[in-house]
């Protein structure tokens, strides 16, 4: 719970207004700081450009979802923003996403993304891998009028710790929070010499660069592994091209399951592909007593300097995973993962948008978290295949349907215990096994080195406004 004493001015300030949220997110104080800098401050909205000033979200619509990208544009929910690989999108109807009415919502690099819906205030400088992408209402679009202020200093300055106060201090709702254009469009943006804030562009566009080059790696890698011993990865479209899985015949099926989802004709399709070329189960690639989920314990709430941040399965995706800080002396080692597991959310539904079955590589700053007993590890033996190697199978859509096709459950999906270690893996020479891995390796390295990049642009920035106020 937290108490804070409210002054009066304060109170006539922002209109008398009585909830909490202004005075408790830091907004006063935020706004007391940049107005005692002896710097121009210029309000956002005469520094942006484009569609309704520059600053905009877009009116709500009916969601039309193809299954073919040519028919379709990726799309960003108010959550995906936040996801370091794009590759598992919804398609959204091209025709609808590029009529009048939606057309503005395309996203284009260098402008800066703020969800307004919901979790509120999460920023996201848009790279150069969300070019031609749309993005829902729930989020606004910041674009910067690049003739008056650089992009990147921009997105550094909204979401620095004097940015996000001010941008979430407007927040109203009771139940589900938002934000709209004009509760920002007056944010008052400080300026400082222009060498200074070039400095900081040129680290955010270098990140961003290095992001995009980071997932582009991922991909070549997942492409070089099937195309090394003669396979193509399935597209989503192809796969469901296949469907649907009805009326087919399994006659002796495996007495662990009597789930017809389990033997679906298009899943023994791509068993069978596989099978046909150079391939090891599953089981005998990883390191014996793997290939499971974590333990279960009651999660005490610590400070950091005597917790773990804990992940789940959708802040795992995350270009930074977020999580509560949990005491370590409340959970055991199996929380934590040695370098180079692969993470593959366990448990969940069957949508097509939904982590369940998505896989993520833990590697660098990812071993110093922990991770909650939904996420299966899978750990390869060295031995066996490198480890970075088979992140390119298990990341890959081929995997994706495999391991979906072996969910048990009702509601909640999980995959089947008797099933996990027999799906096949495609199986390349050992000296292309390493180069995958060198690439999967060097991608996440690149992704980490960004993040640093991000992290030092703001520490920057942050620095400039404390000194100078």
């Amino acid at each position: 719970m937290k108490v804070k004493t409210i002054r009066a001015d304060w109170l006539e300030r922002d209109g008398r207004r009585l909830d909490c949220n202004p005075y408790m997110t830091g907004a006063i104080e935020a706004r007391a700081t940049l107005e005692a800098l002896r710097v121009r401050k210029d309000p956002l909205h005469s520094i942006t450009r484009g569609h309704n000033g520059g600053i905009y979200n877009g009116p709500q619509f009916a969601r039309r979802w193809v299954e073919d990208p040519k028919y379709g544009v990726p799309f960003l929910g108010s959550s995906d923003v936040l996801n370091s690989d794009l590759s598992m999108l919804p398609y959204f109807q091209r025709k609808l996403a590029q009529s009048p009415k939606l057309a503005h919502l395309e996203v284009k690099p260098g402008m800066t993304l703020i969800t307004c819906s919901g979790t509120i205030g999460r920023m996201v400088f848009a790279r150069p891998d969300m070019d031609g992408m749309w993005s829902s209402q729930h989020v606004i679009k910041v674009v910067p009028d690049e003739s008056k202020i650089p992009p990147g200093y921009l997105y550094v300055f909204l979401s620095s710790k004097f940015g996000v106060p001010l941008v979430v201090g407007g927040t109203y709702g009771a139940i589900i929070q938002h934000i709209e254009p004009e509760h920002i469009a007056h944010l008052p943006v400080p300026r400082f010499d222009d060498p200074f804030e070039r400095d900081i562009d040129r680290l955010i566009r270098k990140a961003s660069i290095g992001l995009a080059s980071s997932q582009e790696k991922v991909r070549n890698a997942t492409a070089l592994l099937f195309d090394s011993v003669g396979l193509k990865d399935i597209p989503a479209e192809e796969w469901h091209r296949m469907g649907p899985d009805l009326d087919f015949v399994e006659s002796k099926p495996s007495v662990a399951s009597l789930r017809a989802l389990n033997f679906n004709p298009r899943f023994k399709n791509l068993i069978e592909a596989i099978c046909r070329k150079p391939h090891k189960p599953l089981g005998e690639i990883c390191v014996p007593g793997t290939l499971k989920r974590g333990g279960r314990y009651k999660r005490i709430d610590a400070s950091p300097e005597y917790a773990y941040r804990l992940i789940g399965q959708k802040e795992l995706f995350y270009l930074r995973p977020e999580g509560r800080w949990i005491a370590k002396s409340s959970v055991g080692n199996d929380v934590l993962v040695d370098e180079g597991t692969i993470l593959v959310a366990a448990q969940g539904t069957l949508g097509e948008s939904e982590v369940y079955c998505r896989a993520e590589f833990a590697w660098g700053p990812y071993v110093t978290m922990a991770y909650s007993e939904h996420l299966l590890r899978v750990v390869a033996d060295e031995a066996v295949m490198p480890r970075g190697c088979l992140y390119a199978f298990m990341r890959s859509e081929t995997a994706f349907r495999m391991l979906r096709s072996i969910s048990v459950g009702t509601k909640l999906q999980d995959q089947h215990y008797a099933f996990k270690a027999q799906l096949p893996v495609p199986y390349p020479n050992r000296k292309l096994q390493v180069k995958i891995h060198d690439l999967v390796v060097s991608a996440y390295e690149s992704r980490h080195h960004a993040i640093r990049l991000l992290d030092q642009a703001q520490m920057l920035l942050e620095k400039k406004i404390d000194e100078a106020a």
